[in-house]
């Protein structure tokens, strides 16, 4: 009896003690944005570490999801709506809590690996983010807005799906390549690595990425955010500076 007991006890650390591990890693974890920044390749590899070093034989492989995203942000959506010929703001949708960046990129398409519930707790694939809408929103609203708010950070390049974009080496070695585009917001990033095996993540890990911009554009975002007030008599002052520089060369030639 004791036995028994204690080997249901200690049946959870060993089975925890056998789950595989994820080594994952970035080819450059800190990014920096100058003026002649067009996009950048981001790199995610990776290892898989099994109990004693041996893969796990069956039908189904093991499956590799990443996903980056952006520092959350909040964000105001406006539909538009054309009334007597003008397009104008109808309504609107705020949401307190949605990802600047996002992109996924799995081994095979999401639908193949899991489904709809593990999926939506863990927010893989632009279907399943959990974008935090403002109360009192019915469900058809929340629906329509948050098809178009993904519809237009598609478009912006700044969320997407690329199935079937995850090489796996020998069920134990993985790499993967996220497009970074020139319009990323700056701040820290995370890079998630998921290990699915017959529709359930066996394990998980996590990278952080810090994207910032350098040089003068550091300077200048830095001054605006630290300094508004003496930013904005300069730039007054060099506005004012410049157009009267350009009118005197123009009475001049």
């Amino acid at each position: 009896m004791r036995r028994a007991i204690a080997a249901a006890l200690l049946a959870p650390l060993l089975m925890g003690a056998a789950a595989p591990v994820l080594v994952p890693d970035v080819s450059s974890r800190d990014v920096r944005i100058a003026y002649s920044f067009t996009g950048a390749d981001l790199l995610l590899f990776g290892a898989i570490l099994y109990p004693g070093g041996r893969v796990p034989q069956g039908d189904r492989p093991a499956e590799i999801v990443v996903v980056v995203k952006g520092p959350p942000e909040s964000i105001v959506v406006r539909e538009k709506e054309k009334v007597a010929g003008i397009w104008v703001n109808a309504d609107r949708m705020r949401y307190r809590s949605a990802p600047s960046f996002y992109a996924i990129a799995s081994s095979r398409p999401l639908a193949a690996i899991v489904d709809d519930r593990t999926r939506a707790i863990y927010e893989l694939g632009l279907g399943s983010l959990q974008l935090s809408p403002a109360a009192g929103t019915s469900a058809k609203d929340q629906a329509r807005f948050a098809a178009g708010f993904v519809d237009l950070r598609r478009r912006a390049g700044l969320y997407r799906e690329e199935p079937d974009a995850v090489e796996i080496t020998d069920d134990v070695l993985y790499r993967a390549t996220i497009t970074i585009p020139a319009r990323v917001p700056v701040g820290r990033f995370t890079a998630e690595t998921f290990l699915i095996r017959d529709g359930r993540v066996l394990a998980a890990a996590v990278r952080e990425i810090d994207i910032r911009k350098s040089g003068f554009e550091r300077f200048v975002a830095t001054a605006a955010d630290q300094a508004s007030v003496l930013y904005g008599l300069v730039a007054v002052i060099l506005s004012v500076g410049f157009g009267w520089a350009a009118g005197t060369l123009w009475r001049r030639f």
